[in-house]
């Protein structure tokens, strides 16, 4: 089979031939591929390549901005004759400009995963304490328990919900030793920070997020 040819995205030229492969694998000559179709491939395959163009462009700013605390954060130590921790500080960060209406947030979080085997252990506890308790007065809580469980569609496990657990006011003995178990079942696996972007008009209006959320804008 001849090499084949360089052509515009998403075609092939085989034999002089040029075809479009669709969603199953299979070489459609292009001229059986409907215009509205074609003229759809490239209007995408345009759009994706300025949308990485743009999460390129997202991730060097971001980089930049976090070196540029990073740096202010260490000057700021040095001024007081203090020693920056090795690795950098771990810490929520927010700086203000001097009239108070914009500020960037750095909120540090730990990433959380959880050991099955204690987890498990808390499970089949909390599940002795649903089998008594009474459904009529313990209905909504019941359900609020058992959605702290359910594995989602990506296989994780849904963390909020699991940690509101612990912020329920429950004095049965097996459910104290549940809550137990799901806090020595919980382990920090590295941590994330979080840029966030803030602006008010003046200093009595409530603080405005500054959104770089492609889904909300």
């Amino acid at each position: 089979m001849p090499d084949a040819k360089p052509r515009p995205p998403g075609q092939i030229e085989l034999a002089g031939r040029v075809y479009m492969p669709d969603a199953r694998g299979s070489m459609v000559p292009i001229e059986l591929v409907k215009d509205e179709h074609r003229l759809q491939d490239k209007i995408v395959r345009r759009i994706f390549g300025q949308a990485e163009g743009e999460a390129k462009r997202l991730a060097a700013f971001m980089a930049s901005a976090r070196e540029q605390v990073r740096e202010f954060m260490e000057r700021v130590v040095a001024d007081y004759g203090a020693k920056a921790r090795p690795g950098g500080d771990k810490g929520n960060v927010t700086l203000q400009t001097y009239d108070g209406l914009l500020k960037v947030v750095v909120q540090v979080s730990d990433l959380i995963r959880f050991d099955s085997a204690a987890l498990k252990a808390c499970q089949l506890l909390v599940e002795e304490c649903i089998a008594d308790w009474s459904s009529d007065s313990q209905a909504e809580l019941r359900a609020i328990v058992m959605n702290a469980f359910r594995i989602d569609k990506a296989g994780q496990i849904n963390r909020g919900a699991l940690l509101g657990l612990l912020r329920l006011n429950i004095t049965d003995e097996r459910w104290i030793r549940a809550m137990r178990a799901l806090r020595d079942s919980m382990q920090v696996d590295g941590s994330k920070d979080y840029l966030r972007f803030y602006r008010r008009t003046d200093l009595k209006a409530p603080w405005v997020a500054l959104s770089l959320d492609a889904a909300t804008a």
